[in-house]
């Protein structure tokens, strides 16, 4: 084991001074953190990366924010601005990137950074607990029928009805990575049926996904037929892009309630919509869409049996502080030069 030079963090998103301040605790005297908040754009909400639309640097600003893309060696975060469509052509000394999503193969991709020999590591699992319950709200929203209740309080009508249970309903989990995982967790404890769909399917997987079994990609339409519920928590690929088609739903049982906390470039979101349309799909819970902001004319908005949560499920306060666990774990594999022990790494192959 060889220990690499001293290396410079460049904290290229915003990010709390308390996490910061641990980064920084890890090696001093290997490592120098660069955070300068005033280059990056005010916070709207706890574990913002991205901050508030129309933010400009000024020339003095932008002058010290390419001074420190060009010495850092490590970046948390992807830098924004104009220079993203250059990849890292600000950062020639960068051979590590901290993301702060799971879902970066694409846009790594797109940065050209599949062929280099950057290091690329993800939050992949930070965001399961937050992801799963907000499927499983989705689901006793739709089992209690919710919308139902807040109608006849709002009309001050007291009519009692009966409702239906999660237990004994069947539950289909597509892409049961660590989300997909929690989710089946959660559902098993309401004495759900679990079936789950991955790349590589095996009996011994079915404990470790809480799963009463586990199907192939290519037996994906026959695990949803019975489907009750249906969670989609798989990558955009180029495998996975428009997947869950026209004929995705033919196969599913009318009424099916679909819920979308993966990526919106995954389903053909037209044929989704006709799907919801004809009853097909009895109700969604969207927490992405095709198109980022959803635009204003997209029927989603208006259907009585959508909901929709603005890309926002799997944040929660607790985020940035578990994405620093992972980074400062990775941080001493990396100055000890044992980048092998590193978890979370991008399979830029897989693109996840």
């Amino acid at each position: 084991m060889t220990s690499v030079g001293p290396q410079v963090i460049f904290i290229s998103s915003p990010l709390e001074y308390e996490h910061v301040e641990r980064i920084g605790e890890v090696a001093p005297r290997q490592v120098e953190v660069i955070y300068e908040p005033e280059l990056l754009p005010q916070t709207r909400y706890i574990a913002d990366h991205k901050g508030r639309e129309g933010f400009r640097r000024t020339e003095s600003q932008e002058r010290r924010w390419r001074e420190a893309l060009a010495r850092a060696t490590i970046l948390w975060d992807f830098p924004s601005g104009s220079e993203g469509a250059q990849g890292l052509a600000l950062s020639p000394h960068v051979r590590w990137v901290q993301t702060t999503s799971s879902g970066v193969g694409q846009h790594v991709v797109s940065m050209g950074l599949d062929k280099s020999d950057v290091i690329v590591t993800t939050a992949r699992g930070v965001h399961a607990d937050a992801l799963a319950e907000f499927a499983l709200l989705v689901m006793l929203a739709h089992v209690k029928d919710l919308p139902r209740l807040q109608r006849e309080q709002q009309a001050h009508r007291w009519e009692r009805y009966c409702c239906s249970e999660l237990a004994g309903k069947s539950l289909t989990i597509i892409g049961a990575g660590q989300v997909g995982a929690r989710v089946a967790s959660l559902a098993r404890a309401f004495n759900m049926e679990v079936n789950a769909v991955v790349n590589r399917p095996s009996p011994e997987r079915r404990a470790e996904l809480f799963a009463n079994d586990v199907f192939g990609q290519a037996d994906m339409r026959a695990a949803v037929t019975h489907a009750d519920y249906i969670v989609l928590a798989t990558p955009h690929t180029p495998q996975t892009e428009k997947m869950i088609d026209a004929e995705f739903w033919a196969a599913t049982k009318p009424g099916v309630v679909f819920i979308n906390i993966a990526r919106g470039q995954v389903v053909d979101e037209p044929a989704m919509i006709a799907a919801l349309g004809n009853g097909q799909i009895g109700f969604a819970g969207l927490d992405v869409a095709a198109k980022e902001p959803l635009p204003p004319g997209s029927p989603l908005w208006s259907m009585p049996n959508v909901l929709i949560s603005p890309h926002s499920a799997s944040t929660a306060p607790s985020e940035n502080r578990k994405i620093t666990d992972i980074f400062i774990r990775n941080l001493r594999h990396y100055i000890d030069g044992a980048p092998e022990k590193m978890i979370n790494v991008l399979d830029k192959a897989r693109m996840y």
